[in-house]
């Protein structure tokens, strides 16, 4: 297996004291790491330690939301990591979601195609070097110039889920960046993006955890993810009927009910758990349906620190 990634930086420690696990990783098999961007440190200075903690390490965004940066500031983010790590970064975007981009952040979630379009559009153009004076669909640029051109440019990456994302991902980006799915689902997925693209999948993991606790961890995570309007589009997309029960409870208000309603099955599905060799094996069944950069995600679960004792060497290729 070519690359074996996984999220940064792990839940229970803080990430100051996160140097000798990303050390390690390298020579536990690692050749990626990948951040992301919700409630908890932003995307980009986890990846800006880890470029000078573990120089090999291949470091990339999952993803940094098109809404809530401004495109130059963006673009000036994605330039000082490319910089730091040259031919090392990836820059991952995306729509992220109306709670973050709405609730949270206060920007009005309108038009999330055209924004990601027009974003990765903009970023090629900014990655020259070159003045970009335009007049995108959603937003204007007059005059502005990076002034710290990266060398080379960091391919773009579009978090995708249903057909007309996952196709832009593959037209205009340089790969899709994908989550909450199956390695089943990889397989009505992939046909999407097209063949010589990069297919990033965040896997969510729970290894060495019993299963009646790994279910009912992984059903308060999917209750709350998959009631979010794009993932439940998502889910609907990929002919997820079993999910139909926990929609219905979430809308009439009952959320415990939502929660008891998600079957085994699906929990399963989309989040591995297991013994940990077990873990592994199914990772590698999403790189058999197509997916070039598995990305495990670890999730919160008993001791808080046991990710950085024992996680990721457990799950290590």
């Amino acid at each position: 297996m070519s690359r074996w990634g996984i999220t940064v930086p792990l839940s229970g420690v803080p990430l100051r004291e996160q140097r000798g696990l990303i050390e390690a990783l390298p020579d536990l098999g690692y050749t990626d790491v990948w951040s992301a961007e919700s409630a908890g440190t932003d995307a980009f200075s986890p990846l800006v330690l880890a470029s000078q903690w573990a120089p090999s390490l291949r470091l990339g965004t999952a993803i940094a939301p098109a809404f809530t940066r401004g495109p130059a500031t963006l673009a000036m983010s994605a330039a000082t990591l490319a910089n730091l790590a040259p031919g090392r970064f990836a820059l991952g975007i995306g729509t992220s979601s109306d709670v973050i981009v709405e609730r949270w952040n206060g920007v009005p979630f309108t038009e999330p195609y055209q924004k990601t379009r027009d974003t990765v559009r903009f970023l090629r153009a900014a990655f020259t070097g070159g003045r970009v004076s335009e007049t995108y669909e959603t937003f204007t640029v007059q005059g502005f110039t990076l002034a710290e051109v990266p060398d080379p440019a960091p391919p773009v990456l579009v978090a995708a889920l249903r057909p007309g994302m996952l196709r832009l991902a593959g037209r205009e980006g340089d790969g899709a960046i994908v989550n909450w799915l199956s390695a089943d689902d990889v397989r009505t997925v992939a046909p999407h993006v097209g063949a010589g693209k990069e297919i990033v999948a965040r896997i969510f993991v729970l290894p060495d955890v019993d299963a009646e606790t790994a279910r009912g961890i992984g059903r308060r995570a999917i209750a709350a993810y998959l009631n979010v309007p794009v993932y439940r589009a998502f889910h609907e997309w990929l002919g997820r009927d079993e999910l139909e029960g926990m929609w219905d409870a979430w809308t009439a208000g009952d959320r415990k009910a939502a929660v008891a309603a998600i079957p085994d099955h699906v929990v399963d599905a989309l989040i591995l758990h297991g013994p940990a060799d077990e873990v592994r094996e199914k990772v590698e069944a999403y790189v058999e349906a197509g997916v070039t950069t598995p990305v495990l995600a670890p999730m919160a679960g008993g001791d808080p620190a046991a990710p950085l004792r024992a996680l990721a060497p457990a799950l290590a290729p």
